[in-house]
């Protein structure tokens, strides 16, 4: 044959360049644990949930707004925030250089975005953590942000629920990031005295200082499957204390049975259930 779409050669069939045809970005996604390939609309409408091995991909979130707020209707609070490089931190790059590439990519004012709306018709303020700015980090943004947050509940005698999923503190911002720790534990104290439920929602992963203060303190403390929820990792501890961890270490099913827990549950489920333990916490006010 005069003309073929292929020639053979030593390394194999090739196919000219001109005839190749790229799968566009964006269109599929492999999931992490069973490497299943399945494609971004199908993981975006199973909640972004793998439909083999239900393994709970990490999202941000604007995600998790659209899965939790009636009609993916909310109002975005206190956006004018913004984190600054007070310390002139250098380490790799300048931290203020980071802020902007971080802003830059995710299109996000720092690692805390607060929104209020209804879950099944039951009022709330939901403030969640987006892994995807430099690690989900705890900064000053953070901290203020929660205790903004705070405020708002109490002055509209709302429920407030804390989606983590967070590195831990931002060392870029040193005493600045480790105080947020006692700030919003002290500011969760002035909810609880208001009478009003918070409820912590651990997502993979939540760790640090951030497991260390306002993660742990909910008055009921939920998380999903298969979540790593610890202060330091598993690497760390196995290292230090030279030994093999016992299977699921600092997964929320072992903190489950270890009573750190209340329970857990699945994406699919979560909207319900926030909106049944809200209306059980509030119909006392």
């Amino acid at each position: 044959m005069s003309s073929t779409w292929f020639r053979r050669s030593k390394k194999g069939i090739l196919t000219s360049t001109e005839e190749k045809k790229e799968t566009p970005d964006g269109l599929w996604h492999k999931c992490p644990e069973c490497k299943t390939t399945t494609t971004v609309k199908e993981l975006h409408d199973n909640l972004h949930v793998c439909a083999k091995c239900n393994y709970h991909n990490r999202i941000d979130s604007l995600e998790y707004f659209e899965i939790l707020f009636d009609n993916n209707k909310y109002d975005l609070l206190f956006e004018n925030i913004m984190p600054k490089d007070l310390l002139g931190f250098v380490d790799m790059k300048p931290y203020g250089s980071r802020i902007v590439e971080a802003q830059n990519n995710t299109g996000l004012k720092d690692a805390m975005t607060v929104g209020t709306g209804t879950m099944n018709g039951v009022p709330f303020v939901v403030a969640c953590m987006n892994f995807n700015f430099i690690g989900g980090s705890m900064g000053s943004v953070v901290g203020e942000k929660i205790s903004r947050a705070i405020d708002h509940s109490i002055a509209h005698k709302m429920p407030l629920l804390i989606i983590s999923k967070s590195g831990g503190a931002r060392m870029m911002e040193s005493a600045f990031s480790l105080m947020q720790m006692a700030k919003t534990s002290a500011k969760l104290t002035q909810l609880a005295k208001a009478g009003l439920p918070y409820i912590s929602l651990m997502t993979d992963p939540t760790t640090g200082g951030v497991t260390a203060s306002y993660a742990m303190l909910g008055d009921i403390n939920i998380a999903e499957p298969n979540a790593l929820i610890c202060f330091a990792g598993p690497r760390v501890i196995k290292e230090t204390i030279k030994k093999d961890l016992p299977a699921g270490f600092q997964r929320s099913e072992f903190l489950l049975e270890h009573g750190f827990l209340d329970f857990i549950t699945e994406r699919k489920n979560l909207k319900n259930k926030l909106s049944m333990t809200a209306e059980w916490f509030m119909k006392e006010q």
